[in-house]
């Protein structure tokens, strides 16, 4: 690695993230409330802190900052400073190490121990005490990408929506008894692209793929103390990562190479998103990233004691997207895969959360403009689960009011592979004209299950 400087440039508070210009890298990210970010870098492994550097500039909110001939392959993370004030929704702690929310890849494994989270686990005051411990050792870090990949001559299939059969799937779960693959890659994306898979998919009729979560996600601490794992993945650490599990190899382009594949085959590729909620959990859970960032930001806070969170997932906490920031977020992410990994379209895990104001779902909510106005997701197929636990939680039929569309619940049977709401049916004409909007309901699946052994 060069001789790192003294200082950082001011940089530029556009665009969020990491990003290297071919004579640098300028570093941004959110906090509404910090009273300094400091960005941290560290050797190749990871294991070693090079510098620590105070980004120089606050601008609308975005702090910022430049460092001068800085590679791709540059691992870092940030530490964020301001009130430790749970009973005001703020828990700034400088002692941990957060990964940064628009990381392009990632370094290490997050290794469970008390000092992951920011207040001490075993004190009387629980989150209102402070916990001084580094978590730097057990935290994954950042690292800065220039990927670039060819889809100049990528064909998206376009399929209309009246002519869909969407066949949900696990990347691992797909092809790890597949012995048709090759055993390295079974289980893996790369399987994803492999003839004998795309052969069975066309077979069956299946005109898009949709992949349950492939989000980086984590293993939860309760889960590993008992020898267990998360197998579904809807517990997520990073929205802009592919989880690193699902690899043959290291190189993220082993995804991108699938998907193309798929696409000259006729065959969309749908992503299970996860925007509600991330993996901190409640006001007990780990310090990781957005809530060492800005807790009262990125989180829905109990109105009147914003000490909590509020729970309208089940998980713990919500993504809070009355912020516009936390929407860029979203939109961001969703835009990086549709031009980075070639996706065709993204199913909502509980779109009802993304909708949700103080006062109840809106389904004018600003998240919703949004996708409607994008140049890139309006092109989209856009797939939402209308329900949360919250209150009002049940909301079929009030995404959109649709005119001449007769909405049923289809009955095939155990050929539906759709796994909650069913699907909104209408004329073929109605169902192509709404359906780059964000649907009613949840896409019927329909097709067969793979023989014994492939699945």
């Amino acid at each position: 690695m060069h001789l790192l400087p003294d200082t950082l440039d001011a940089g530029s508070a556009y665009p969020l993230g990491a990003t290297f210009d071919g004579l640098g890298v300028n570093f941004a990210v959110y906090s509404a409330n910090a009273e300094k970010i400091e960005l941290c870098v560290y050797d190749e492994t990871g294991r070693r802190e090079l510098k620590r550097y105070a980004l120089p500039e606050w601008t609308d909110e975005v702090w910022h900052g430049y460092l001068p001939d800085a590679q791709p392959g540059l691992v870092y993370g940030y530490r964020a400073h301001g009130r430790y004030a749970p009973e005001e929704g703020h828990r700034f702690n400088p002692n941990k190490l957060l990964l940064d929310p628009y990381a392009k890849q990632m370094i290490g494994e997050l290794r469970w121990t008390d000092a992951m989270y920011g207040y001490q686990v075993k004190s009387p005051r629980a989150d209102l005490s402070f916990d001084k411990r580094d978590s730097a050792l057990t935290m994954p870090k950042g690292v800065v990408t220039d990927s670039h990949f060819d889809w100049s001559r990528d064909v998206r299939p376009n399929t209309p929506w009246s002519e869909t059969v969407i066949y949900e799937a696990h990347v691992k779960g797909l092809t790890k008894l597949f012995d048709e693959v090759q055993p390295s890659e079974r289980g893996t994306f790369a399987a994803l692209g492999n003839p004998k898979v795309i052969d069975h998919l066309k077979r069956l009729g299946v005109t898009a793929i949709e992949l349950l979560p492939i989000h980086t996600y984590i293993q939860d601490r309760f889960l590993q103390e008992k020898g267990l794992r998360n197998y579904w993945g809807y517990n997520t650490l990073n929205f802009f990562t592919p989880e690193r599990s699902f690899f043959a190899t290291d190189s993220h382009n082993e995804l991108r190479r699938s998907i193309r594949r798929l696409h000259a085959a006729g065959i969309e590729v749908i992503l299970d998103v996860v925007y509600n909620h991330t993996c901190e959990g409640s006001e007990q859970g780990p310090t990781l990233s957005w809530r060492g960032l800005d807790n009262a930001s990125y989180y829905r806070l109990v109105k009147d004691d914003p000490r909590f969170s509020i729970n309208d997932t089940g998980t713990g906490n919500t993504l809070n997207l009355t912020k516009a920031r936390v929407i860029q977020m979203v939109a961001d992410s969703l835009r990086y895969w549709a031009t980075s990994f070639g996706i065709d379209g993204f199913r909502f895990d509980l779109g009802l959360t993304l909708g949700r104001t103080d006062t109840g779902f809106d389904p004018g909510a600003g998240f919703f403009d949004v996708l409607r106005q994008d140049p890139v997701l309006g092109k989209l197929k856009l797939i939402t689960e209308p329900w949360d636990i919250g209150p009002g939680g049940y909301q079929l039929g009030n995404f959109l009011r649709l005119r001449g569309v007769e909405r049923q619940i289809p009955r095939y049977g155990a050929q539906i592979l759709a796994r909650r709401s069913r699907a909104a049916r209408g004329s073929r004409r109605a169902a192509d004209r709404v359906g780059r909007s964000v649907r009613p309901s949840r896409a019927a699946a329909m097709g067969e299950r793979q023989p014994a052994g492939r699945a």
